[in-house]
């Protein structure tokens, strides 16, 4: 008997030592109560130091942008996952002088594959009512990352032509949806080029759907130019391939996405 309990104190002993470093685990990833740790982490970068702070954006003058309010749709990149949450909404606002909302979750993709999804997010956590100026999605690299499937493009242009459960029907819904509930233009950005054929597969699409349906598409994968920096800028812009510190954000694809954006824009007028 004796043995047996000493058995069970062990057994719980060590179940309570791997729930123990689960928790940690997960808060490294910024996840349940010990999330405290990421955070730690994050700030500890040199791309989040606090000369890199977005309080130091100068406004651009005479933004065709100033005033009005945007969406911004996405997952950790959108969110900031990797920049105490100072991101792409975050930028366009500092620089061009406009009010947003940020639906953010880290983790999700553009496929509908529950509640968390893009095309449901986009249903449910963002006002149909909003007077939105300009709506604003992100290329989730998680739908790369889970090798989901890019599926093809529809023939029509309703809401009930697209298979959501691909990657492109899923692109087709948010355009649409948007264009229908808030009757302002849609644009859609592009991580950084990483080691990804199946994010170089979606950004192919996206420019596709360009054409079909006259978005913005505002592209940091395809130039080299743009994605020629050195391994110091690197090491200081990107926390690893995918997600931006403050530094990346405010001096590297934040520029980028300025440049293009307004391109886009000054052709819609």
């Amino acid at each position: 008997m004796k043995k047996m309990k000493k058995g069970w104190k062990i057994v719980l002993i060590a179940v309570g030592v791997f729930a123990v470093v689960e928790i940690a685990a997960l808060g490294w990833f910024g996840i349940g109560p010990l999330r405290f740790i990421h955070d730690m982490k994050m700030n500890s970068l040199p791309g989040n130091k606090a000369e890199y702070s977005f309080d130091q954006i100068i406004p651009l003058e005479n933004s065709p942008l100033a005033g009005k309010k945007i969406a911004v749709l996405g997952s950790s990149v959108v969110f900031g996952a990797a920049s105490q949450q100072d991101a792409v909404a975050e930028y366009l606002s500092a620089r061009f002088g406009c009010d947003y909302t940020k639906e953010a979750v880290s983790g999700t993709t553009l496929v509908d594959n529950g509640a968390n999804s893009y095309v449901q997010r986009l249903q449910t956590r963002l006002d149909p009512n909003a007077q939105y100026d300009l709506f604003v999605c992100q290329l989730s690299t998680n739908d790369a990352s889970k090798k989901l499937p890019l599926g093809e493009i529809a023939d029509g242009t309703e809401l009930n032509d697209f298979d959501t459960t691909t990657v492109t029907g899923a692109i087709e819904y948010i355009i649409v949806y948007a264009r229908e509930t808030w009757d302002c233009p849609v644009v859609f950005f592009t991580g950084s080029r990483y080691d990804s054929e199946e994010y170089a597969a979606m950004v192919t699409r996206l420019h596709e759907l360009e054409g079909k349906y006259g978005i913005g598409v505002l592209d940091l994968w395809t130039s080299d130019d743009f994605n020629a920096i050195s391994d110091a800028d690197r090491a200081l812009y990107m926390n690893d391939n995918i997600h931006p510190t403050r530094a990346g954000y405010r001096d590297w694809w934040g520029p980028e996405l300025e440049k293009q954006l307004l391109a886009y824009w000054e052709n819609q007028a």
